[in-house]
């Protein structure tokens, strides 16, 4: 019988369908494991060879750990709301619900085919109504409290609202926007509307007037991580910054414990570096400096109050007497207001101009000098001069208080923007000059600082902190780079808010009638009053004494409230959902206690790094507040993480003569001009075109020419780059499992490289792992195809092959290192065909390593070795006997005078003496000494011998 993996493959597939074979399973004896991968958004391009390399890696070490005795969670789901499917509706009117449910049919089909033991009972999709029911319950836990500084953690908002009542806000250390200060008498005092609004500005989870990422084109507002080079990275639309009133998460508020608990997780130094510096805690001061109201002031408007200050944050106060000039963000709430006439039209053009920049493009462009003068001025808080105040698309309104003061001779940017503007520069370092071209970041001791005159840096940041909040204009703050998380999407396709107005009041709709499902709209556009799609339904109006959504007929019923348009972010349904695949099915609670008790957080999480902001940072702070709520009994979702690399794909190009359009093999294209274009690497085996297929792919090339090789065949060219549709260098999986079978592409994936780094696909390195598993398939099976195996006792050289392999294996599982277990394997079975070793005891341990990362192949020869009942995944993992590896001899180097001349095979129970005598006597070593006599003989057991002549 030969190696027929097609037949084997769809066999086992169906048994372990058909049996419930990886369904989850807890034996209260054993311990937990619990691994995952991040869910995939399910696009309807389905998988490429790139995509499973992380499922693979998952599925390899939940089968180790099943065969190591413990309770297994390896589940799977899709995170299906998204703007790809919605933008799909609007283009063909097709609903998003029926194009995601196609494409979660073609990315179920490739998984299965790929072996893979998920436990598809307890599969979860964010745009299931019994899913995102739980994810606007805990959008609404989070709307129902504040972050108490005091407790450093999240409260009932009912505990804020009681402090209220008794004493006011005078005493309340919460983290909060609230800008006005009130006592109990005046709170009792406000109208409903104005308690909801002073509330809102302590809620974890608010409505604000928010900066954003506004996509015109899509209607819609983008995260950072949508948008590339300045467009959206769906369709290349242009981006602009736009104010709009958008539901956001207060995830400032945990900013340092999210800072904190980076130090307790087995995550790469890289992940975690990159979450510091976007949470980017910095330790300064904050200090406010007044408008000045002189003659070059009169022109402000009169409506800002006398007291009006602009407030800026600064991690070195003691550079406060070299401010040279103030920017502000070209969107600071101040800019209109102070700007002279004579400079509004120029602020105007600027402000308009960096609207268009996105916050990540001006954040990133640190070579671009470009400002407006405001014709206002802000006066020195300490020694009352005059500073021009400027507007810079490099300050963003949305981090810090969106104003810097600037300091030329201790920051690079401001001294650029100085000398570009001819703006004069103070200096306040010792011993430091101020030339031309001239800047340091350094040191030295303050001088031209008054009170810190000849302070090292250091006590000079002390003392000015100091004297700030003595003259009461500045205090002692921490600040970090961390913005709250806007919450809203100008979409259709995702989570409703269970949200309603009632007189301009949000308020949420109760536990018992969620989920609040989408409604049905006409179309998926934004409406004529470019509200969002939503804005097209029409019942969408909430009925708060039926308790129930009703039409828009009745939208003026006294008990009708509008509902929200907005819906929720990607990042909503995938911040829980490890938590949901505990206990998918439950319709009481988004999981039971006994559920997230016994499985905790996740052990291994695998994914990519591009997740390293947005979705780590979001699970983490969704997972804190829970634990501050009581509902689960982790602060941290994930305990180990592995980023996997990315495999690159193999580009192949043909090369069109610019003059005769003729296409000019690769040896070629010297002579020529022309140029390079992609071509489908489907139609090219070993850089070879296909050269009637490629007449064939396209229209344009129907009637091509060619300037062939000498031997006449077409060269493509080739390069190693990211695997892309518009590269023509995307590889199918499926055309690889039906090729050479999923156990072949499962190992070879794992072959490729340690799984952290990124690494070329080449298909030709693919025959080798097919030729490894019908070599190991051979070792069951005589040349006939019958089965041949033996119950003799194993020999002593099969032990040692099996058992420095299981070593190896064990070793290389416990670090999460694949590929040289893969390699571990293929020498074994090398040595283990050289010894004709067709023994029972050595080949069914043999299979169980195998098994992980060749389960369909292992399950066959696991039923030939005779284990009928079960499969193998019951099995238990092979121990190491390391007696087995011991040496019977030991090869040791012999040198002369340092210069090693022969190896000696001896006894590895040889004394020194005895290991001497026998060198001695041997035939290599008389003629070495050529008949002299050792003046020393150096023998280090185990190591080696060296004669002394």
């Amino acid at each position: 019988m030969s190696y027929d993996f097609n037949a084997i493959e769809k066999k086992w597939r169906k048994h372990w369908q058909e049996n419930n074979t990886y369904q989850t399973k807890v034996e209260t004896d054993q311990p937990k494991y619990y691994g995952l991968t991040m869910f995939p958004y399910p696009s309807g391009a389905g998988l490429h060879v790139g995509h499973p390399l992380g499922y693979i890696a998952s599925d390899i070490y939940a089968r180790y750990k099943k065969l190591k005795g413990y309770n297994v969670l390896h589940p799977m789901g899709y995170d299906s709301f998204g703007l790809p499917a919605e933008q799909y509706a609007i283009q063909t009117g097709q609903h998003p619900a029926v194009t995601t449910e196609e494409n979660l049919k073609r990315y179920r089909e490739q998984l299965d085919k790929i072996g893979f033991s998920f436990d598809w009972s307890r599969e979860v999709r964010t745009s299931d109504p019994q899913y995102y029911k739980w994810t606007q319950w805990i959008f609404k836990q989070l709307f129902a409290a504040y972050y108490c500084n005091d407790a450093d953690k999240a409260l009932p908002i009912e505990n804020l609202i009681a402090v209220f009542e008794k004493e006011g806000n005078s005493n309340v250390n919460a983290v909060n926007a609230c800008e006005i200060e009130f006592s109990a008498e005046e709170w009792k005092a406000f109208d409903a509307k104005k308690q909801a609004d002073i509330l809102m500005d302590y809620r974890l989870t608010y409505l604000a007037d928010s900066w954003v990422n506004w996509c015109p084109a899509l209607g819609t507002v983008l995260a950072n991580d949508e948008i590339v080079n300045g467009v959206s990275e769906r369709g290349g639309h242009p981006v602009e910054q736009k104010l709009m009133r958008q539901w956001s998460m207060r995830i400032t508020a945990y900013a340092e414990r999210l800072l904190k608990g980076l130090d307790k997780l087995d995550w790469s130094d890289a992940v975690k570096d990159i979450q510091r510096n976007w949470i980017g805690k910095s330790v300064g001061a904050s200090l406010h400096f007044p408008l000045w109201r002189g003659v070059e002031g009169e022109d402000i408007d009169p409506k800002i109050s006398d007291d009006t200050t602009i407030e800026v944050f600064t991690t070195r106060p003691d550079t406060i007497y070299g401010v040279s000039f103030m920017v502000l963000a070209p969107e600071h709430d101040l800019v209109n207001q102070i700007t002279t006439d004579e400079y509004k039209d120029e602020v105007a053009a600027y402000q308009q101009k960096a609207g268009l920049k996105s916050e990540r493009d001006r954040m990133a462009d640190t070579k671009t000098i470009s400002g407006q003068f405001t014709g206002a001025y802000a006066v020195h808080p300490l020694s009352g001069e005059k500073i021009q105040i400027w507007i810079g698309d490099y300050v963003l309104a949305s981090y810090g208080t969106g104003a810097v003061m600037a300091v030329p001779c201790g920051d690079q940017r401001d001294w650029d923007f100085a000398k570009h503007f001819e703006i004069p520069i103070k200096n306040i370092f010792a011993d430091v000059s101020i030339e031309e071209g001239a800047y340091t970041e350094k040191k030295g001791k303050i001088a031209n600082s008054d009170f810190l005159n000849g302070l090292e840096v250091d006590e000079a940041i002390k003392k000015a902190i100091e004297v700030l909040e003595d003259k009461k204009i500045g205090k002692a703050k921490t600040n970090y780079r961390l913005r709250d998380a806007v919450f809203s999407r100008q979409r259709y396709w995702g989570e409703p808010f269970p949200v309603y107005y009632d007189k301009g009041i949000a308020k949420t709709i109760d536990d018992q009638y969620l989920p609040i499902e989408l409604p049905e709209v006409d179309k998926y556009l934004p409406t004529e009053d470019g509200q969002p799609p939503l804005g097209n339904a029409y019942n969408w109006f909430w009925d708060s004494e039926k308790n129930e959504l009703v039409g828009k007929d009745k939208s003026e019923e006294e008990n009708v409230h509008p509902m929200e348009l907005n819906t929720m972010p990607g990042w909503a349904g995938s911040s829980w959902y490890f938590l949901r695949y505990m206990d998918p099915h439950n319709d009481k609670a988004f999981v039971a206690k006994e559920k997230v008790e016994y499985w905790n957080n996740v052990d291994l999480y695998i994914g990519g790094a591009e997740h390293a902001t947005g979705h780590l940072l979001y699970a983490r702070f969704w997972s804190m507040f829970l634990h501050d709520f009581g509902h689960i009994p982790f602060e941290e979702p994930f305990k180990k993480m592995i980023n996997q690399g990315m495999i690159l794909g193999r580009s192949n190009f043909v090369y069109r003569d610019k003059e005769s359009g003729k296409f000019v093999s690769f040896g070629k294209r010297k002579e020529y001009k022309t140029s390079r274009i992609h071509v489908d690497i489907n139609i090219v085996d070993n850089d070879i075109l296909d050269t009637s297929a490629f007449k064939s792919s396209r229209e344009e090339y129907a009637n091509a020419e060619f300037i062939l090789e000498d031997d006449g065949t077409y060269l493509c060219g080739h390069e190693v780059e990211k695997m892309s549709k518009s590269k023509f260098n995307v590889q199918n999986p499926d055309d690889l499992v039906e090729k050479y079978g999923a156990d072949t592409l499962r190992m070879y994936e794992m072959f490729l490289g340690p799984i952290e780094q990124a690494k070329p696909w080449d298909i030709k390195g693919i025959n080798g792992v097919n030729n490894f598993l019908r070599k190991l398939w051979r070792l069951f099976h005589d040349q006939d195809g019958k089965v041949v195996l033996s119950d003799e006792k194993p020999t002593a050289d099969a032990l040692k092959t099996l058992h420095k392999t299981i070593k190896k294996a064990q070793e290389d599982m416990d670090r999460y290192v694949f590929n040289t277990s893969v390699s571990a394997m293929m020498i074994c079975v090398n040595e283990l065909t050289e010894q004709k070793c067709n023994n029972k005891t050595i080949l069914q341990d043999l299979v169980v390593l195998l098994a992980p990362y060749a389960p369909h192949i292992s399950e066959e020869l696991w039923t030939i070795l005779g284990n009928e009942a079960g499969t193998v995944s019951e099995a238990k993992y092979p121990v190491c006997n390391e007696d087995y590896l011991v040496e019977d001899t030991f090869e040791y180097p012999v040198s002369f005078n340092g210069k090693m001349r022969f190896k000696a095979e001896l006894a590895n129970d040889l004394s020194k003496d005895e290991i001497e005598k026998e060198v001695l006597g041997m035939e290599k070593s008389q003629k070495y000494l050529e008949g002299k006599t050792p003046k020393k003989v150096i023998v280090v057991p185990g190591r080696i011998v060296n004669i002394v002549v």
